[in-house]
């Protein structure tokens, strides 16, 4: 009876023995896989750096894109702008799909809001400057469920990097009486905007215009510079986006002096 029992312990041994050694395979596997995908320490440092620059340049390409590419396209074809919002979230989750592309996805899923809102002011609500930040915060609630879920970090963050940057550039429109030649471009005869340009150009070079355009140029250099210290994708996303505004801004401000 013993000599049974103990042969039955030695012949289960070894199922239990490879179950464990099976078990701590695919622990191994699994931690593995997430350093892969979520640049844990252990990967050199060297690939993590190069990806977040370049999803800070991407961001602020992606910045640029509304400004000189969906411009033109939805003051003509303002439904085409439109409907190519649907293709971007579609771009987006196919690149979300995969974990080699995922983060590429991510930041095209923010950057979809912003060619929402785009498409919807300046296609038809261009005329009244009211209601251009409204418009453009259509994608916050959004944003923030997503970020509450710790999800799509990277491309929420770039939304909110340019909405922010959106923000502060119509305040100061606001804080130098823009708005009425906003208003008159938009409304006025195109032969007249040369003229109108040079009239609101008088407003920011005016002291008062100047001392708030150094005082806001100021806080997105803080605002868009401090959080790429963390070396985190979704802040340099979202500091490509608010440092980005200063350059577009300052390409409105050199064309308004070309005119």
């Amino acid at each position: 009876m013993i000599n049974n029992t103990l042969a039955s312990y030695t012949t289960c041994t070894p199922s239990i023995d490879t179950e464990l050694d099976l078990a701590d395979t695919r622990h191994k596997g699994i931690r593995q896989l997430e350093s892969t995908l979520f640049f844990s320490p252990s990967l050199p440092l060297s690939i993590s750096a190069r990806q977040t620059w370049l999803i800070f340049a991407a961001a602020v390409f992606l910045v640029t894109v509304p400004v000189f590419v969906e411009a033109p396209i939805v003051r003509s074809l303002p439904s085409l702008s439109l409907a190519l919002t649907a293709f971007w979230v579609w771009l987006s989750f196919t690149l979300m799909s995969r974990p080699a592309t995922y983060v590429w996805g991510d930041l095209l899923l923010g950057f979809s809001w912003s060619w929402l809102a785009g498409a919807i002011y300046w296609g038809w609500l261009r005329w009244e400057p009211l209601w251009h930040l409204p418009v453009e915060c259509i994608g916050l609630p959004f944003a923030c469920w997503c970020l509450a879920k710790n999800w799509g970090k990277v491309g929420n963050w770039f939304y909110l990097g340019s909405l922010l940057g959106t923000v502060l550039t119509d305040v100061y429109f606001y804080l130098v009486d823009l708005i009425p030649y906003w208003r008159q471009i938009m409304i006025g005869d195109a032969d007249l905007a040369p003229q109108i340009l040079q009239n609101a150009l008088m407003q920011v070079q005016a002291p008062w215009g100047q001392t708030w355009a150094i005082i806001l140029a100021l806080v997105l250099s803080i605002v868009g510079i401090l959080p790429l210290g963390r070396k985190q994708r979704h802040w340099y996303a979202f500091g490509g986006a608010v440092l980005s505004t200063i350059l577009v801004d300052s390409l409105f401000l050199l064309a308004a002096i070309a005119a």
